[in-house]
């Protein structure tokens, strides 16, 4: 699994000299928030502080850096009409060429952001699964695909973590706190197993299971009838990605799902 440290280190070593953009101070409405950074070499960038001309200044500005062996800089850059930006707030930027010890310092700092992000956990490497797995792991989570079946987990992207194993629901189980769990393996009774482990777990952040509106309440009655709590239903979210968009695509099924999971993560963290 490829992680966001992997990215930047491997940035790092393919850049000699390299300026750190940092967003200073945000006042209004800015494209990004205060603490916000990119690093930017003389051929490539690394991060974002929002785009727009806003970062066509920074990069200009810290190449300059580079080019003119300048230890540091800064920016104040009102976002209105005259730079073709109409945010209409202000953000001030610190600009600085990254020495060793900055860079041992940003590479700690990005493997420490990789253990704290929140886990999304997939149970099932099908169509939906593939369609869920990329779309996650370009937001700011750690993405796991679960299954029983090892053809199952070919060709998922760069950065998604995939688990071959006979019980699923182990998984569930060794997860860290505040994990989200979305459960859409290729066997409704497997699903079901699953989704009672992941009710379980009280501090998750999420627990989904694709399906219908039938299928719901099938779980539901096989649930309570096994000794499962009614107040931990209430929980499930299934189907996953709400009713507001008909379409059942996996690409589809996919966007409105993680944006879900998201907004649940969102909540606890």
């Amino acid at each position: 699994m490829t992680t966001t440290a992997d990215r930047l280190k491997r940035f790092l070593d393919a850049a000699p000299a390299v300026a750190l953009v940092a967003v200073r101070e945000a006042k209004g409405s800015t494209p990004r928030e205060e603490g916000a950074w990119m690093l930017v070499s003389p051929l490539a960038i690394f991060g974002t502080i929002g785009g727009g001309q806003l970062e066509f200044l920074a990069i200009d500005k810290a190449r300059e850096l580079i080019d003119r062996n300048i230890a540091d800089g800064a920016l104040d850059v009102p976002l209105g009409p005259e730079i073709g930006q109409c945010c209409g707030g202000r953000v001030g930027l610190e600009l600085r060429v990254v020495d060793e010890q900055k860079r041992a310092a940003l590479l700690l700092q990005a493997e420490r952001d990789d253990l704290a992000r929140p886990q999304v956990v997939l149970f099932g490497g099908g169509h939906v699964g593939h369609a869920l797995a990329s779309a996650l792991v370009l937001l700011p989570v750690r993405v796991v695909v679960v299954e029983t079946r090892a053809d199952a987990l070919a060709d998922f992207p760069e950065g998604v973590e995939t688990r071959l194993t006979a019980l699923p629901e182990e998984a569930v189980r060794v997860a860290p706190p505040g994990s989200a769990f979305v459960v859409l393996t290729h066997d409704h009774a497997l699903d079901f197993l699953i989704v009672a482990e992941a009710l379980g777990r009280r501090d998750a952040a999420y627990v989904g299971m694709i399906g219908s509106k039938t299928k719901r309440a099938t779980f539901k009655s096989w649930y309570l009838k096994n000794g499962g709590d009614g107040a931990a239903f209430a929980r499930l979210v299934s189907p996953i990605g709400g009713n507001g968009v008909r379409d059942k695509r996996p690409a589809v099924i996919a966007a409105m799902a993680a944006a879900e999971v998201m907004v649940a993560l969102a909540r606890t963290h």
